[in-house]
């Protein structure tokens, strides 16, 4: 119930609305050289704020996310952290329908897609708790499913308002601030289930060799911050488990790049309306809720990891298509959009599912706070290369885009290193049938 109330965020504001909405105003606050300017003088191609508004808040993410998993496996009060950081992001999303200049847009999206990484960080670390080895790929592959499925029916009132907004008495600009409020009030109001009925888990004992003794007379935050760096201390000794987490960064970083500018590609490079736009992204919800299930039976057959390969493969091909589309054809947009959707949600949930295997018991919330890194929209890595790309050649997206075809293959390769059972055992924990 958390993907379907927080995918919403991701789906209608980062995928859909904000881009667009983002630039266009940046565009017009633009200066008579064409160039925005940030502050100290310093300026910037109007594209540009979106990309570097990304990498902002996920270079906020590298540092807090980490402290948050290690905060909650700390204090043991996962549910509360997880509230706060949800309604922190709600409202901020809400506070968007009153930002007045892109400046002020863009950091309440900072603040927004901050604090969702956070809750996800806690959010993810539930998945052990609740689900044993064998059940980990279908859970997991469920909850992403009903996310896609909450962010389609959302998407699908929001297409509707947009579309027929002159009926609805309201201009184009001000129902796309409509339309991403929407997404603060259902991720608030639907976040309310799981806080509800989630409980905290007994946390095991407290030892030295866990690295999760506790500082005597520490206050909570420092404890927080000594519990990180035990974290990350021991880290060095599940080598396998750190590899991983870096092939992950770097195709999860490539994906999530693809999915934050989806929508500025298919406008800049294009010049496809916002229709098109949110067409083609509300039957990409609907087709990734099948997705997400299909990989997930898949890998029941064939083990997650080669199902996560083969996946990187469908993403290396799109991105590499891209540039190749014809401006104005809607068909080639849609096409490529299909097949973003099918392996979409299953590599996200596949890897959340199979990185649960490989965490030491007892710092679930540590582990995934390192994982959340580059997880749900955030990409730091991603986002700066291609805002950097954009800068240089000045807003051409079809050159820039070629650019993300590193993170895939650099995933794959340091994937396809992994020996999974090897990394399961090492971490204490039951290797499952196939994996």
């Amino acid at each position: 119930m958390y993907d379907w109330a927080g995918s919403v965020f991701s789906t209608t504001v980062i995928t859909v609305f904000l881009g667009p909405y983002l630039t266009t105003m940046a565009e017009a606050a633009a200066g008579p050289e064409g160039r925005i300017e940030l502050f100290a003088g310093w300026s910037v191609d109007p594209t540009s704020v979106y990309p570097y508004a990304t990498s902002l808040s996920v270079l906020l993410q590298l540092v807090l996310l980490p402290v948050v998993g290690a905060l909650a496996d700390y204090t043991g009060r996962k549910r509360e952290l997880m509230g706060v950081f949800a309604y922190l992001g709600a409202f901020a999303t809400m506070g968007l329908y009153f930002a007045d200049g892109p400046l002020v847009c863009a950091a309440l999206f900072v603040l927004a897609n901050t604090a969702f990484g956070g809750s996800f960080v806690v959010y993810n670390s539930f998945l052990p708790d609740i689900a044993g080895p064998a059940e980990r790929d279908a859970v997991s592959s469920r909850g992403w499913a009903m996310g896609y499925l909450g962010g389609a029916l959302l998407l699908t009132l929001n297409l509707v308002l947009y579309l027929f907004h002159g009926a609805f008495g309201v201009t184009a600009e001000h129902a796309v601030r409509i339309c991403m409020v929407s997404a603060g009030v259902w991720w608030a109001l639907f976040a309310l289930i799981p806080l509800a009925r989630l409980r905290n888990p007994a946390r095991p004992p407290a030892t030295e060799e866990s690295g999760a003794a506790r500082p005597r007379g520490a206050g909570v935050l420092a404890g927080g911050f000594a519990q990180l760096w035990q974290t990350l201390k021991g880290l060095r000794a599940y080598p396998r488990t750190l590899l991983f987490l870096l092939a992950y960064i770097a195709f999860n970083d490539g994906i999530q790049t693809v999915i934050g500018f989806a929508a500025v590609f298919a406008d800049q490079a294009l010049g496809l309306g916002q229709e098109v736009q949110i067409g083609t992204i509300l039957m990409v919800q609907f087709v990734a809720f099948g997705g997400a299930l299909l990989l997930g039976a898949i890998a029941r057959r064939l083990g997650t990891k080669r199902t996560i390969l083969a996946s990187l493969v469908v993403w290396l091909v799109v991105v590499s298509a891209a540039p190749l589309l014809q401006a104005g054809s809607v068909p080639q947009f849609v096409v490529l959009a299909f097949f973003i959707a099918i392996v979409l949600g299953g590599t996200q949930a596949l890897s959340r599912s199979l990185f649960s295997h490989l965490i030491p018991r007892g710092k679930e919330a540590e582990y995934f706070g390192l994982y959340e890194i580059s997880d749900k929209g955030s990409a730091f890595l991603g986002s700066l290369t291609l805002g950097i790309a954009l800068d240089v050649t000045g807003g051409d997206y079809r050159t820039a885009i070629l650019s993300l075809a590193l993170f895939f293959v650099i995933g794959f390769a340091a994937l396809l290193a992994v020996n999974i059972p090897a990394a399961i055992r090492a971490a204490g924990n039951e290797v499952p049938e196939r994996v």
